[in-house]
């Protein structure tokens, strides 16, 4: 045997064993590879579903230059494209939500406080037996509950939302906040004689030149009229009144509002402040039935305006009026629209708004940690969250009647499944063939 010849065989010995088991690293990333593929082709249906797209990197034994190699192999690095945004289409159903831009639903697992959470960009949402609303999953639906004036607080807290529910305003009331009216009083008419005194249209000692009643609603669903009289004392200039039955509110005479009212030359609404009037503050309305007190946003127009009140020469006419509140009844559907505000829509005709939904970003959404449900939990590599309104701070705008279709490629995906294949049987013939070399190892003992 000539000299270092042993040694040479036993380096090109440990060459042969590192390439056998570079060749089992191949078949273990291409596997994993494949049931990447696998994944991704399962939920080409799947709402709101970001593929999974598998990278490879090498394994080094010894980056040293030597006079023989020692094999390393490779292994697979799937990544999640959880930011890349997914195609929005039409649904049939109101509470189909999807989230163009980035960001994600809040739920929870269950109904309670104590469930865990879980971020999502499925948007199929339905009411469950119950009234939560929940997607396919099963994972509940968070949001802020707006108060009886539609706000709500954002103090950065999970655990201030709460899960959408509409159903346990069934058989509640709504009192009466809003009543918008718009109206033309016509120029043509004549001033009355006089200064006019506050309260003559409510007890009667002066007949209205134009005059409307409207029902409004109590805390206890309890119907109440109210009538806005105007008469004109001068050019273009107007006097109005609100007022009740005496017997149901304890304002004086039943008045409650009384004041000027002034329009511009051209017929638009003069409310700039020059003019000393209370007649367009909020009504603080008290019932004698018990009801309590409440405050009606009285809503005119605004200066210089035509879509509340206005002055032409054609005669006085209620044009359209918008009064909220009544008895609610049974729930008839359930709206969400492109603001995120979730809206219970009753049989009677009712609209009350009901929740505000957030959107959850995150610094590194592509570090989150997936989930069954097609969700996600927060992880040290996505960053903490932030929850804001839609669109609000980075956050995506809400699409009603809308879901995210999955992100999969599917002729990428076949194309993948080919190079994978091809791959595998690739790293299998590096076996075999090491395995032929070891046998010929073995027969220089013959």
């Amino acid at each position: 045997m000539r000299p270092g010849m042993g040694a040479l065989s036993g380096d090109s010995q440990v060459s042969l064993y590192s390439a056998l088991y570079a060749g089992v690293s191949g078949l273990s990333a291409e596997a994993a590879a494949m049931a990447a593929v696998a994944d991704n082709i399962t939920n080409i249906n799947t709402v709101g579903y970001k593929g999974t797209e598998t990278q490879f990197s090498t394994l080094v034994t010894d980056g040293k230059a030597r006079s023989y190699y020692s094999a390393g192999g490779v292994q697979a690095a799937p990544q999640s494209l959880i930011s890349k945004q997914g195609l929005l289409q039409a649904s049939s159903s109101s509470t189909d939500l999807g989230i163009e831009g980035q960001g994600f639903f809040v739920t929870r697992t269950g109904a309670d406080a104590n469930s865990d959470v879980a971020f999502t960009r499925a948007g199929s949402f339905k009411p469950d037996e119950a009234g939560y609303l929940r997607n396919a999953a099963g994972l509940y639906l968070f949001g802020w509950r707006l108060d009886a004036d539609g706000n709500y607080v954002n103090t950065g807290n999970i655990a201030a939302l709460e899960p959408v529910r509409v159903s346990d305003l069934t058989g509640s009331a709504a009192a009466t906040s809003s009543i918008e009216v718009r109206a033309n009083l016509s120029s043509s008419a004549t001033a009355i004689a006089g200064p006019y005194t506050a309260g003559a249209m409510a007890t009667g000692a002066t007949t209205p030149q134009f005059s409307r009643s409207f029902d409004i609603y109590d805390a206890q669903g309890g119907t109440h009229r109210v009538t806005m009289g105007f008469v004109k004392t001068g050019p273009n200039a107007w006097q109005g009144e609100i007022y009740g039955d005496p017997a149901e509110v304890t304002a004086a005479n039943g008045v409650l509002a009384s004041g000027e009212v002034r329009f511009n030359p051209d017929g638009s609404l003069l409310n700039d402040g020059s003019y000393a009037t209370t007649f367009f503050d909020d009504l603080a309305v008290t019932w004698t039935n018990g009801a309590g007190t409440q405050t009606i946003d009285l809503k005119l127009g605004e200066d210089g305006g035509l879509a509340g009140l206005s002055q032409f020469g054609s005669d006085s006419a209620l044009i359209a009026s918008t009064i909220d509140g009544g008895m609610l009844g049974s729930i008839g559907s359930v709206q969400v629209s492109d603001e995120g505000v979730v809206s219970a829509i009753f049989d009677n005709g009712i609209a009350r708004r009901v929740f505000q939904l957030p959107v959850a970003t995150f610094p590194n959404p592509n570090g989150l940690t997936r989930m069954s449900g097609n969700a996600y939990l927060m992880s040290d590599q996505s960053g903490n969250f932030a929850i804001n309104a839609p669109g609000a701070l980075g956050a995506g705008v809400i699409r009603a009647s809308m879901l995210e279709a999955s992100t999969v490629d599917l002729a990428k995906e076949f194309s993948d499944m080919i190079r994978f294949q091809r791959a595998y049987s690739a790293s299998s013939k590096i076996i075999t063939t090491v395995d032929d070399m070891l046998q010929e190892v073995s027969n220089l003992k013959r």
